[in-house]
């Protein structure tokens, strides 16, 4: 697996522009001003599916030809990206299989059920979602569509960041959640290439800080038995994930899951605008540093919107 170039990411944009949005970038004064530097938020809640995930699996999906697709495509995801790859299956004609772990939000199973995916449910580790998943290729002989260890995948949520910085070209950071590590070692990467002056800052759950872990050791660690509120990053950082936030990335930041729950809920009180926790995550490490930024220009990705409505924290 090869380290996507930046030819990589605008042909993945090129690829894609069709299926996905170009999402808005909002602001909020009153977090400015509690930061005291000016703060961009660039929404993937608004995207298709409701998350930034739209963006990878269309690129993997609609690289193959009509004729390769015809065993379907399969994957296994906590609930965003399980929705994207159903969805961009549906839109290439194609069938969609879906391992989901048992414990995963409602709302979240129902979307890839109404996207017409097949699901298999397992139990909520990452070894039971890998050996169901190759389970279902081994029968179906579908196409297996990573969550974020492939290079497609990174060069396709890499096309988040790409739009930050032609519309911001001046940001002094940009803070993204990581969880397996597409987005974030797509946006480390996409700046790398476009706008090296801006660095690169990852946020973490403290419960799923196997990134963090890594990055201050050097060597890939793993987490053994997730719990956090942010359901969306309960899974390890894959290995070329790893290799470019080693490379690329500033600092990661960790958070607890109060705080998580308090940045939620600051977004949705201040700006009015539904995000999961997952997202608030990225919030919540903003807000707890923001001495380092003071006086400078942040860009901050909200990753995704999907949240059990009957089930808020707060």
């Amino acid at each position: 697996m090869e380290i996507p170039s930046l030819s990589d990411i605008k042909r993945a944009h090129t690829r894609i522009t069709k299926y996905i949005v170009r999402t808005p970038i909002m602001t909020s004064q009153t977090i400015n001003e509690m930061v005291g530097g000016e703060v961009f938020f660039k929404c993937e809640n608004f995207q298709k599916v409701g998350a930034f995930k739209m963006r990878g699996a269309s690129n993997i999906i609609m690289s193959y030809r009509p004729e390769d697709r015809v065993n379907g495509f399969v994957t296994h995801s906590s609930g965003n990206h399980a929705q994207a790859v159903a969805l961009a299956s549906k839109v290439a004609g194609a069938k969609a299989y879906i391992v989901m772990p048992e414990n995963a939000p409602q709302v979240k199973k129902d979307a890839v059920k109404e996207y017409g995916a097949e699901i298999t449910f397992c139990e909520p580790t990452e070894e039971a979602r890998v050996a169901a998943c190759a389970k279902i290729m081994n029968e179906t002989g579908a196409i297996q569509v990573h969550p974020f260890h492939d290079p497609r995948i990174i060069a396709g949520q890499a096309t988040c960041a790409k739009e930050f910085i032609e519309e911001y070209p001046d940001l002094d950071f940009m803070i993204s959640p990581v969880g397996g590590g597409g987005l974030a070692a797509g946006s480390a990467l996409a700046l790398s290439y476009v706008s090296p002056t801006t660095k690169m800052i990852l946020a973490e759950p403290s419960n799923v800080d196997d990134t963090y872990r890594s990055f201050k050791s050097g060597k890939l660690v793993g987490v053994d038995s997730p719990e956090s509120i942010a359901d969306g990053l309960l899974v390890s950082v894959g290995k070329l994930n790893f290799e470019i936030i080693k490379e690329h990335v500033s600092e990661i930041y960790r958070v607890e899951e109060q705080e998580i729950v308090d940045a939620m809920r600051l977004i949705w009180e201040r700006m009015k605008v539904i995000i999961e926790p997952s997202s608030a995550v990225a919030v919540a490490a903003l807000l707890k540093n923001k001495k380092q930024f003071v006086g400078k220009k942040t860009g901050l990705i909200i990753t995704g919107g999907n949240v059990q409505l009957d089930a808020l924290p707060f």
